[in-house]
């Protein structure tokens, strides 16, 4: 249970395994339909705009991972899938708000729950970011703000209500874009869950770690490498997935999308985490102003 809040604290931004096709058949038309220079926005400009968290972009990304050999047999598996909508508030004429929300699906197998595959919906993580329109002189984009963990009530989740400040600065220089994003959260209300000793078993005080590089394609193809890394201070223990992604700027009908997929490393987790390699598959939902 308590390696569920490790990694729905996690922010992740983008992924991938195999190269997607870079054009997409209009339903009905059996016409293949690409990006290009009439859309609101280029390829290459949105997919640039999906590398920087607080692009005043609304977008909705749909993130499942394969989690494989967890438990303390490592015969258990799970796939994690995260509906994550960023969303642009216009404040004034220099400042934006980007919201946004983790909502985790978590399904596990009989390994896992001892009485078949379960699937329920995990904590709730909702992020809200202070950012300048403007990059600073020198280039920097940054954003400041607080997390929230919001417990679902499932028995997937640690029922504890948590909060504390997140933020980020990058980098866009040319194809590439580099930079970090941290959160910490202290629980401050909800259910206790102890053992037998009255030891409280489900506190939550960790630090999230996410640096990151991206390199965008004229062609509107992302690799993106990045860690979540999670420091559990309570119990003294990193988490460590290492993920590589490719993704590609596509269009259906009139729908502007990123579909990709890649492979997450575990290079540290708690002993019944998952171990290995894992997998990542992404379709983001665009809409460009």
């Amino acid at each position: 249970m308590i390696y569920n809040i490790i990694k729905i604290t996690g922010i992740s931004v983008m992924v991938s395994t195999v190269m997607m096709a870079e054009t997409v058949t209009e339903a009905g038309s059996g016409l293949a339909t690409p990006v290009n220079e009439e859309s609101p926005a280029s390829a290459e400009e949105v997919a640039k705009k999906l590398a920087n968290p607080v692009a005043a972009m609304i977008s909705v990304p749909i993130q499942p991972n394969y989690q494989p050999n967890m438990g303390l047999d490592d015969e258990g598996s799970q796939w994690l899938t995260n509906i994550q909508p960023v969303i642009p508030i216009d404040l004034n004429d220099e400042w934006n708000i980007i919201s946004r929300t983790i909502v985790p699906i978590v399904s596990k197998d009989s390994a896992l729950t001892g009485d078949g595959r379960q699937t329920k919906v995990g904590d709730i993580v909702q992020s809200a970011w202070l950012s300048p329109k403007a990059p600073t002189e020198n280039g920097w984009i940054w954003g400041a703000g607080a997390a929230f963990l919001i417990p679902s009530g499932s028995d997937f989740s640690v029922k504890k209500w948590a909060a504390g400040p997140t933020g980020l600065a990058l980098r866009q220089d040319g194809p590439w874009t580099y930079g970090g994003l941290f959160n910490h959260l202290w629980d401050f209300a909800g259910s206790d869950i102890t053992n037998g000793n009255g030891d409280v078993l489900n506190r939550v005080n960790q630090t999230f770690m996410q640096p990151f590089l991206t390199y965008v394609t004229p062609q509107s193809v992302t690799f993106a490498l990045n860690t979540e890394s999670i420091y559990d201070w309570e119990r003294e223990q990193w988490t460590v997935p290492i993920n590589f992604v490719i993704t590609k700027v596509i269009k259906v009908g009139s729908q502007v999308m990123s579909v990709g997929g890649g492979l997450t490393y575990w290079a540290e987790a708690p002993e019944a985490g998952p171990e290995g390699f894992g997998v990542r598959i992404l379709c983001t939902f665009i809409f460009p102003k």
